[in-house]
């Protein structure tokens, strides 16, 4: 099995436990909040206007913004320290203890009496938020500011990884913005710096390593534009303009977050990786995009292969979207979520029903074979094509008997099963399956997909599966060819390399 390979694979089973046991130091600067959710039921209207009585049954608080990037840095292994600004008030005192009991230093955590601590209650009724009251200071006093400065310094010295939470409340200017840059801008070069901020382009002067704006921040970073800001509209757009976005950003790659499309890595050398979403329907989910900066935070300081970190992080993000309220994605959580219900049915008849429902659903099912042997850029770079083109992609392994009819003997190198591992814990694909016959007209014939997709070393006259894929109303695409990135030649260059002594 090839090195990328063997990372992905891992990432079903050992990540999350190894990113505890590495346990990197994360400092977390920026804008903190705290969330309340105001559960009660409805069966009245008010006398004095047409509005609903929410009779409160439960509330829950929970930190928000920079504070629940922190919570979710701690929970996943990091040792984290936060460093931002509350005032003293209730709300403050309560973040402080949810804080401190969840593992996160709060030394750097200052309560000011001229702040106000920012509050976000949701009120809901009958399952349903029906509206959200805000509390925030209309400015921060230079006071507070000043106080918070002074621990930069120190705060930052010796972190694996700094995350900047700017959100525009007014804290991270002034004195605060100028000790920052003043301590970041000189960084070792192992130390990181990840800029999650409604304008990242006020810190491009720290060349940060990482700017993860949403899409509608990286849209206005680029100013107009021609286009639309629907997918796949926009994804082609920030494809378009990468390198205005990393100018814009001063960052070394940009990760765009499209919410229930994924996420979008574009990197200022080397090629682009897009990572997607499970489907929710919860309207009552909050932070996710918090959970998953925080989880790429601890895994790139972790060493990960940038790649490896970004699918990591997409799963630590599906785990709380499932879920009411603020929520963290804990390691158990990870790794339960990583090792539970597998989409790989090796039997086919099994998915036939699955991908039934889908269609039932009005999404577009895509279908690719291939062996999948040795996985590779060409490989991943070909499978994110293919989801594009719809909304459910199934990809067919060819097993291992019709592998060594292919490729000859001494092939596969990896068995279907750990094949189909491989391939599972990509967030592109949604089911893997496998067939024993030469071709996949049989499936084909089963599942009778949308869109069958094949690589740019083949054209649709060469396929025998074309009239079969027609026959049943379908389409074939044929992508992308990545050169130099066949399985075969993969293999080649692997057994020229001298043997290691």
């Amino acid at each position: 099995m090839s090195a990328g390979a063997s990372q992905v694979h891992a990432l079903t089973s050992q990540v999350p436990l190894l990113l505890a046991d590495a346990a990197p130091r994360v400092v977390v600067i920026g804008d903190v909040m705290l969330d309340g959710w105001w559960h009660g039921n409805i069966e009245r209207f008010c006398r004095e206007a047409p509005a609903p009585v929410v009779e409160v049954r439960s509330r829950g608080f929970a930190p928000g913004g920079a504070a629940n990037t922190a919570m979710n840095a701690a929970r996943m292994g990091g040792d984290v320290a936060l460093v931002g600004l509350v005032g003293q008030d209730p709300a403050g005192t309560m973040l402080a203890g949810l804080l401190r009991d969840a593992g996160v230093s709060v030394d750097g955590l200052i309560s000011h009496p001229g702040s106000l601590t920012t509050t976000k209650d949701r009120i809901i009724g009958a399952d349903q938020i029906l509206f959200r009251l805000d509390e925030q200071a209309d400015s921060v006093p230079a006071a507070a500011l000043e106080a918070v400065a002074a621990l930069i310094p120190g705060a930052v010295a010796g972190a694996d990884v700094v995350v900047v939470c700017d959100y525009g409340s007014g804290m991270l200017r002034g004195a605060l913005h100028e000790a920052l840059v003043g301590a970041l801008a000189h960084r070792a070069q192992d130390q990181l710096v990840i800029i999650d901020a409604h304008d990242p382009s006020r810190w491009a002067v720290l060349a940060p390593d990482l700017a993860t704006p949403n899409a509608q921040e990286a849209l206005g970073l680029l100013g107009s534009v021609p286009g639309g800001a629907r997918q796949p509209e926009r994804v082609a757009l920030l494809r378009a303009h990468k390198d205005r976005l990393l100018e814009a950003t001063g960052a070394k790659s940009v990760v765009v977050t499209l919410d229930q499309e994924g996420t979008l890595f574009l990197p200022g050398t080397g090629s682009e990786h897009r990572t997607w979403a499970r489907p929710v329907t919860e309207k009552q989910a909050s932070g996710a995009g918090d959970t998953f900066v925080a989880c790429l935070a601890v895994g790139c300081a972790a060493g990960l292969p940038t790649r490896v970190a970004l699918e990591l992080a997409q799963a630590a993000a599906t785990v709380v979207v499932h879920r009411p309220g603020t929520s963290v994605c804990s390691t158990a959580d990870l790794t339960a979520h990583l090792g539970g219900t597998s989409r790989i049915h090796f039997e086919a008849s099994g998915l036939q029903e699955v991908i039934a429902r889908h269609r039932a659903a009005g999404e577009t099912v895509v279908l690719t074979n291939g062996c999948f042997d040795v996985l590779h850029r060409g490989h991943t770079h070909y499978l994110e094509q293919a989801k594009e083109l719809g909304q459910v992609l199934v990809v067919a392994l060819n097993d291992d008997d019709s592998v060594r009819r292919l490729k000859g003997e001494g092939r596969p190198v990896n068995p279907v099963g750990d094949r189909a591992a491989v391939i599972e814990a990509l967030s592109c694909v949604d089911y893997v399956t496998v067939f024993s016959t030469d071709t996949p007209i049989p499936l084909i014939e089963m599942l009778r997909p949308d869109i069958y997709a094949k690589g740019g070393d083949y054209t649709e006259q060469m396929l025998a599966e074309t009239a079969s894929v027609k026959a049943h109303g379908g389409s074939v695409r044929i992508l992308d060819y990545v050169s130099d990135h066949s399985t075969t030649e993969v293999l080649r260059r692997m057994r020229a390399r001298p043997a290691e002594r």
